[in-house]
């Protein structure tokens, strides 16, 4: 078993959780050897000659076997990743982001210099998803992928179904607790789920898709009027990241909506900043992994189950992945679809082919119907903040 001197890379909660468990543990036979920052001069909780503003100072240490990536600047961290393999340095990393824009060219390059690239802090904090397509599902015929895989959302929508929040309200109430960013763009417009569900879908597929082509809607448009529906039906409402493949043309549909789901459905059950992903198989049948998937320890478990698995010089084997295709997207057909709009103005009920159900009200109005998958892609539809815009499993 072999000494791993880390690098690291961003001394956010993240970065300060895991010195603090390598310093309290030394039987994980790990040690944080240099850290690099933006800013030298904030207070830290760390002696300050472990701090550097010099990314070379990691780079170019050849004792630094393991670079441990935890900075939020997507453009940085692909530089100091690409850098890092160059010089036969293993990588973890939590950037989602940056490993969906850049997923095949940096699993070559961490093949071309023989290392390690794990990533499984990127996907749903503690639930370990990656390693388990990797390990136990890596022969199995996977068909779909399904669940909430963003935490800030889902503690919002669980305060908005639970205790009849405003969207505003709840998203404060995410803020305070630390499960949201001040700025919140990236998870509640759907952006950071989308991301996820491309690695995942690479692992479970072995096919590379492009995060631009996920049907993405986030949850801002949502109103109580929509979850008063949901309640009068029997559902509740979650951010559902889904990935499904036909395995006769090899076509993906992957998409990233507000979800009505039947409140005696399992993924109905996760609630706060948990997630839960869905594995249906030929094999297997429906497997769920469940887990805390937003905040300061969950990421940090995943990160230092990372750095562990380095000791044994574990690399993600992507058996699936041999042959790097590009995943072939299939996003039309009919979908079953809820609108919800407050002004008559805005009525869109043009764009459905058939119309199960219209409501209107003084406030608040709503469709229901079956609509064309292109329609519902037209920018003017799924990025339109007058529409809630919800699927139907």
């Amino acid at each position: 078993m072999k000494k791993i001197n880390i690098g690291l890379f961003g001394f956010g909660v993240v970065g300060e959780g895991i010195y603090k468990v390598l310093e309290e543990k030394p039987q994980l036979n790990a040690a944080i050897k240099k850290i690099v920052i933006k800013d030298n001069s904030k207070p830290r909780n760390a002696p300050s000659e472990l701090f550097s503003t010099n990314a070379d100072d990691i780079l170019n240490d050849d004792e630094i076997n393991v670079v441990v990536e935890l900075i939020s600047d997507a453009d940085a961290a692909h530089d100091i990743i690409i850098k890092a393999f160059n010089k036969g340095k293993h990588v973890v990393s939590a950037n989602k982001k940056l490993i969906a824009d850049h997923h095949k060219e940096l699993l070559d390059l961490q093949a071309k210099n023989n290392v390690s690239f794990l990533y499984e802090a990127s996907v749903c904090g503690s639930v370990p998803i990656i390693r388990n397509l990797e390990e136990y599902f890596d022969n199995d015929l996977l068909n779909y992928v399904s669940g909430i895989v963003n935490g800030t959302t889902n503690y919002i929508l669980t305060k908005m179904a639970n205790e009849n929040e405003s969207y505003q309200d709840a998203l404060k109430a995410a803020q305070e607790s630390g499960f949201a960013e001040a700025d919140p763009t990236a998870d509640v417009e759907g952006f950071d789920a989308s991301s996820k569900l491309a690695i995942i879908t690479l692992h479970a597929f072995g096919k590379k898709i492009d995060v631009e082509q996920v049907i993405r809607k986030g949850i801002t448009s949502l109103k109580v009027e929509d979850f008063k529906y949901a309640k009068e039906k029997n559902y509740t409402i979650k951010l559902i990241a889904n990935s499904k493949i036909n395995h006769q043309t090899g076509e993906i549909t992957s998409t990233v909506l507000p979800t009505f789901v039947e409140l005696n459905k399992t993924i109905a059950l996760v609630n706060n900043e948990y997630n839960g992903v869905l594995i249906g198989s030929s094999l297997s049948d429906e497997q769920f992994l469940y887990g805390k998937g937003a905040g300061r320890f969950p990421t940090s478990s995943a990160v230092l189950s990372d750095i562990s698995a380095l000791k044994y010089d574990y690399q993600y084997s992507i058996r699936k992945y041999e042959n790097k295709e590009e995943g072939v997207f299939n996003q039309t057909g009919k979908k079953r679809i809820y609108i919800g709009f407050e002004n008559q103005a805005d009525d869109v009920s043009n764009i459905f082919d058939e119309i199960e159900e219209r409501y209107q009200s003084k406030n608040y109005n709503h469709i229901v119907g079956v609509i064309d998958i292109e329609k519902l892609k037209q920018k003017e539809i799924i990025e339109n903040p007058k529409l809630s815009i919800i699927a139907f499993e």
